[in-house]
């Protein structure tokens, strides 16, 4: 019998509502679009709708054909006209070979043998974080420890202050999880955001980014250091650079992008093996298990639920006939829990083998930049986290992220016998 270790949800939940995800996800519909509608149309309530893809295969073969299924009419749900396109462009509204020319400006500080050198610095990030923590019976994991490492590990690689990590990670916050009244005043769903739909997430609050971004550009340009800021700067190898809205949006990007979904994943893992004591005495005891183990956590907590694709010409997919201008949108979360390609997808095994997750892309040209950095970090919190705890519990009910892009905890109350 199929292990099932999580709470199921609705099986006709409406996809389009960011209500729906604040009580979890809800796989059960998942579950019966794979089985029964797996190319599923949904209606939006502005008039406008979106093909829904649900199984693993659908998911990466949208995924490796970007000249059909294309990235640059948004990579959300929220349609945009040709202004505002223009206005907040970045690198994940571009399709290859554009695609490929901008990446290559930062792609070098993201390769598995760069990261590999930050290990050191991660390692030591997450231990002094821990000793703040050390001995807290009680403590929100998200806010003191998963929200800490990646925007200090970012500002590092960003060349900026650490003392300013927590002004961005709240700048940051209000944007991606722009529709959620706990992060923003300018609910995207809730209130009249017309006024900024010029500016990255419709927000005010990318104003104060960009602003913070081109003072950090000018002192690079003063004084060039070995960090990313300063690799943005350079020439692309055609000798064009970067405008100042190119370069504003990109760091908008840096720092919403960067720290969110790596925090939402590390509050996933943790919470997961809380519910697992076993599974987490047994990486504690052998921690050579531990890099499978990260691949596991990460299809598990599939925090970027969706990416959206837009179709460039008459095509068809899962015997449905898609009409070039449609939306159509890729269900990451629904992917990684597809049973067709995962056994028993319901149930966490540190040992899956093979694990072919989507969480960053699968080997598609959008394959997610930081995904060495992530699966790293995650890596290092649990080599430096599980020696040091002899029992981990929820301590309260997860609140979850008012968003159906995002799947973040975004408080994990958990109650920690310390050694």
């Amino acid at each position: 019998m199929p292990v099932i270790e999580v709470e199921p949800g609705d099986d006709h939940a409406d996809l389009t509502s960011h209500d729906t995800f604040v009580a979890g996800v809800p796989y059960a519909t998942f579950d019966r679009l794979r089985r029964e509608d797996p190319v599923s149309w949904w209606e939006e309530g502005d008039g406008s709708g979106f093909w829904a893809l649900t199984r693993y295969q659908d998911v990466v073969t949208a995924s490796r054909r970007p000249e059909v299924f294309s990235s640059a009419r948004g990579i959300r749900l929220e349609d945009m006209d040709e202004e505002e396109l223009q206005a907040r462009r970045t690198l994940m509204e571009m399709d290859p070979p554009e695609h490929t020319r901008y990446r290559r400006l930062v792609s070098r500080a993201f390769t598995r043998k760069s990261v590999l050198a930050y290990e050191d610095a991660i390692r030591a990030l997450a231990r002094a974080i821990l000793d703040e923590v050390h001995g807290t019976p009680r403590l929100d994991f998200t806010d003191l420890v998963a929200r800490q490492l990646p925007m200090r590990m970012l500002g590092r690689l960003l060349g900026l202050p650490e003392a300013d990590s927590d002004w961005l990670v709240r700048r940051g916050d209000a944007l991606i999880a722009n529709s959620d009244p706990d992060f923003t005043d300018y609910v995207v769903d809730r209130v009249d955001t017309s006024e900024y739909r010029l500016l990255p997430f419709r927000s005010p609050v990318a104003l104060e980014l960009v602003g913070y971004g081109r003072e950090a550009f000018e002192a690079r340009r003063r004084h060039p250091g070995d960090d990313l800021l300063t690799a943005l700067l350079a020439p692309m190898p055609d000798g064009e650079r970067l405008s100042d809205a190119e370069l504003a949006n990109f760091f908008t990007l840096l720092v919403a992008a960067g720290n969110d979904t790596t925090r939402y994943t590390m509050a996933a893992s943790i919470k997961a093996l809380a519910e697992r004591p076993r599974v987490r005495e047994e990486l504690t005891a052998e921690p050579g298990r531990l890099d499978n183990a990260v691949e596991e956590l990460l299809r598990w907590a599939s925090v970027t639920m969706h990416f959206r694709r837009t179709a460039t010409t008459d095509t068809e997919l899962g015997g449905r006939s898609i009409r070039a201008g449609d939306k159509v949108v890729l269900w990451f979360v629904a992917a990684n829990y597809d049973p067709e390609q995962f056994p028993d997808p319901y149930h966490l095994d540190p040992d899956r083998r093979p694990n072919d997750h989507v969480t960053f892309g699968l080997k598609s040209p959008h394959l997610c930049l930081g995904a060495h950095l992530a699966r790293m970090e995650l890596r290092v919190l649990l080599e430096e986290l599980l020696p040091r705890v002899s029992t981990v519990e929820l301590a309260g009910p997860p609140e979850r992220l008012r968003s159906n892009f995002i799947a973040g905890i975004k408080h994990l109350p958990l109650e920690i016998g310390w050694k």
